[in-house]
């Protein structure tokens, strides 16, 4: 039987749970040192290294302090050969639903994120949608 499905989910609960709680230790068990994030909202490339990323999650008040509740899941989890893998994730970080594609590389015994694109929207939005449905 196949195990690295689970093993990508398992791997990806310390995503979730580094971005819920402001953890970056749990961070750097997901993300690879080399990661990038890119973001095109304004209609500009953004290009975030991980460490960015680090000091951003560092200087705001996570989730789980201000008692947001959690909205994470794992939309689809696309595997690529043995160490290779695409994820697409969404989770809530104050007003705002992300929804993340994950490139993942299996690299010394583990899932690593190699490069993350993103986009988001208001949450307000996302649950009108959900109630129209």
């Amino acid at each position: 039987m196949d195990r690295s499905f689970d093993e990508i989910a398992r791997a990806l609960d310390n995503y979730f749970d580094g971005f819920h709680e402001g953890d970056i230790g749990k961070l750097k068990q997901i993300f690879h040192p080399a990661a990038h994030l890119y973001n095109a909202g304004e209609g500009k490339v953004q290009d975030d290294p991980i460490e960015v990323v680090y000091a951003r999650v560092a200087n705001r008040v996570s989730p789980a302090v201000s008692r947001q509740l959690r909205q994470d899941r794992i939309l689809t989890i696309d595997r690529a050969g043995p160490e290779s893998a695409l994820a697409k994730v969404q989770l809530a970080i104050g007003p705002k639903l992300f929804t993340d594609y994950l490139s993942l590389l299996k690299v010394d015994g583990r899932w690593q994120i190699i490069a993350k694109t993103y986009t988001w929207v208001p949450i307000a939005v996302e649950t009108a949608k959900d109630a129209a449905a």
